[in-house]
């Protein structure tokens, strides 16, 4: 008889509500924690109101994982509901801990639960919800299917553009003269996450249309490998920029789908308001 898999994730990959009750996904909300105190994302706030704090926010906010008493919670409340176990595709272990706390609350809940770090955040782990549901209708142990959720980690990418220095200074991850000579010359960085699932700078150029361009370049490069049928266009509260951009995109790959897609607020806190980016799982 199939186990009965409960599917958990968290909100890098901010699913949309329509996906999220039409699959029955439950989605543990990363934190964003202002003077005020901790705010979960797309629970204590939206994403316009996540922004108009940032803002206006004296002090710059940080990121924290759920509460571990939330995970603890969530499993303890599945086991109830007669679920066998779970299968939760977590953002990159090198930025957050959830992925790490989730074998220790199952524990904790007396639930088993196989923990995937996805090495990525946003679309590609909806990617892979959706590639593991299709495998748990196939009658798939879940242990096969992890293996084989797994093995889409390495044909995931995801790349982005901040539309300026000025988020990256504030949450330490450039110099105060870094982020004035950028300004100045109109530097732009192209950032992507590794193959461990950390981010680093992957590309340094003069001007947008030239970010966008190496951006792009990697897609290309992507195609070579296996096709892409599918593109998110990722964004931090810029969805006309996205649908912008979008256009060019369709002349260039009339076969891909291409979709304005936001991003967790978690990374509007480092990238900054206007960021545009690129993600994709190949086949």
């Amino acid at each position: 008889m199939a186990k009965k898999i409960a599917w958990v994730t968290d909100t890098a990959a901010l699913l949309t509500e329509e996906f999220i009750e039409k699959h029955h996904v439950h989605v543990l909300a990363l934190n964003i924690i202002f003077e005020e105190g901790a705010l979960r994302e797309t629970v204590d706030m939206t994403h316009d109101e996540f922004y108009h704090k940032l803002r206006n926010a004296k002090q710059h906010p940080k990121t924290s994982q759920p509460a571990f008493g939330d995970h603890v919670a969530l499993y303890e409340k599945l086991k109830e509901e007669g679920y066998d176990c779970a299968i939760a595709i977590h953002t990159s272990e090198q930025l957050s801990g959830t992925v790490v706390s989730s074998p220790m609350a199952a524990e904790q809940a007396g639930f088993k639960t196989y923990a995937i770090d996805s090495k990525i955040g946003s679309y590609p782990m909806q990617v892979m919800l959706e590639r593991g549901m299709e495998l748990e209708k196939q009658g798939l142990e879940p242990e096969q299917i992890v293996q084989q959720i797994e093995a889409l980690c390495e044909k995931s990418e995801l790349m982005f553009i901040p539309a300026s220095f000025e988020q990256l200074h504030k949450s330490g991850r450039v110099s105060g003269t870094a982020m004035f000579l950028s300004n100045l010359l109109n530097i732009k960085l192209v950032i992507a996450y590794n193959e461990a699932g950390g981010v680093e700078v992957i590309q340094k150029v003069r001007a947008d249309k030239r970010a966008k361009k190496f951006a792009v370049e990697r897609l290309q490069e992507a195609i070579i490998k296996s096709p892409v049928l599918e593109v998110a266009v990722i964004n931090c509260n810029n969805e006309a920029g996205a649908v912008e951009w979008i256009k060019d995109l369709k002349v260039q790959f009339p076969t891909i789908n291409f979709t304005p897609t936001p991003l967790s607020a978690c990374v509007g806190v480092h990238a900054g308001e206007g960021t545009l980016g690129l993600t994709w799982v190949r086949q």
